[in-house]
């Protein structure tokens, strides 16, 4: 019961040579329809394996790429998986999906599994801590391609899709300041990633257009999970004096922290207005709905899946470092719009 169905069993059974066996299971036109009929059926009944490993050893390819992530819990990174797996899907290949978990070694191990596993090719977004590229080189000396989306080393000479994260980072500030915020709190994960380095300097710079000087105690840098999010919410309430606007890593901690700041009395965005990032379904479901910058990761991972297929199937005709940028759109609700919400009081 337990053995290996081999072609050989299969033309034993059929009282049928090797050589039609195996050219039937390839859907040969060789092989006449009836006799392939009779042989995909017997592969069946028997439980034949074609042995996918040997021929992809023979033919030096996996059809098989290699996914690493940084975390697997957010609906951004189940939107890039699905725009990853609608191309790659179409094109033939499968995907083996790793998580670093946002740790440096895990992602050392993972690219190195990946490896071993033969994959074609790999698309990554780079764990927090990360600092090089180094564990990747593996990949580069086979001219195997990596395409790395969102968390990137933008000093590298390798391929990356992200969005304008300056351009958002200072795009909210200016609308928070617009809203009459003067003292704006800076919720961000570590500061040495790209994404927060650049929305953080995109935020330094549209407090000094506005004239507004620069606080790194309304700076808070924390992990990326609710526990943090709580953390950061405790810590703004008990500033003296308290920030009248914040911007959030993410819609889900922007979440957590219009959650504790309603527990403590105070309300958004008349005591604080909030913007969050990614346009997340959360956004939508809390009260006020939330101010947030669309961030398409279906798209992204579309744009970075069918790179890596093109690469792979026409090596020669790309050039080997693409800068691709992903439009983003600012979002606005009713969570930072404190003058409407000062208009409409003065008006009752």
């Amino acid at each position: 019961m337990n053995k290996e169905i081999t072609i050989y069993d299969i033309a034993k059974e059929l009282n049928l040579s090797v050589a039609t066996v195996s050219r039937g299971l390839k859907n040969s036109d060789a092989v006449k329809k009836p006799t392939k009929k009779r042989i995909l059926q017997k592969a069946v009944e028997l439980g034949y394996r074609q042995n996918s490993f040997a021929s992809n050893l023979r033919k030096q390819k996996s059809h098989t790429i290699g996914i690493i992530l940084h975390e697997l819990n957010s609906n951004f990174t189940t939107s890039v998986l699905s725009g990853i797996e609608k191309v790659t899907t179409a094109a033939g290949y499968d995907l083996i999906i790793a998580h670093s978990a946002e740790n440096y070694e895990r992602e050392v191990a993972n690219a190195m599994n990946l490896f071993h596993k033969r994959v074609d090719g790999v698309i990554a977004s780079l764990s927090s801590p990360t600092k090089d590229l180094n564990h990747f080189n593996v990949f580069f000396r086979k001219n195997l391609p990596v395409i790395f989306f969102d968390r990137v080393d933008e000093t590298s000479d390798h391929t990356y899709v992200i969005i304008d994260n300056y351009k958002c980072g200072y795009e909210l500030t200016k609308h928070l300041i617009e809203q009459g915020c003067k003292r704006i709190a800076f919720l961000t994960a570590n500061l040495n990633r790209n994404v927060y380095f650049q929305r953080h300097k995109g935020y330094k710079d549209a407090l000094h257009d506005a004239g507004l000087l620069y606080d790194e105690n309304l700076v808070l840098i924390k992990d990326l999970n609710e526990k943090s999010g709580h953390k950061g919410a405790l810590e703004i309430l008990n500033m003296d004096p308290r920030p009248d606007g914040l911007l959030a890593p993410n819609d889900f901690i922007a979440a957590v922290c219009m959650k504790e700041f309603k527990l403590h009395g105070i309300n958004v965005p008349e005591h604080i207005a909030i913007a969050g990032f990614n346009n997340d379904p959360i956004s939508t479901l809390v009260d006020p709905q939330l101010t947030t910058v669309n961030y398409p990761g279906k798209e992204v991972g579309e744009v970075a899946a069918r790179y890596l297929v093109n690469q792979l199937q026409s090596p020669g005709d790309l050039v080997t470092t693409q800068r691709i940028y992903i439009k983003s759109a600012l979002i606005i609700r009713a969570s930072s719009l404190r003058k409407e919400f000062f208009s409409s009081c003065n008006m009752l």
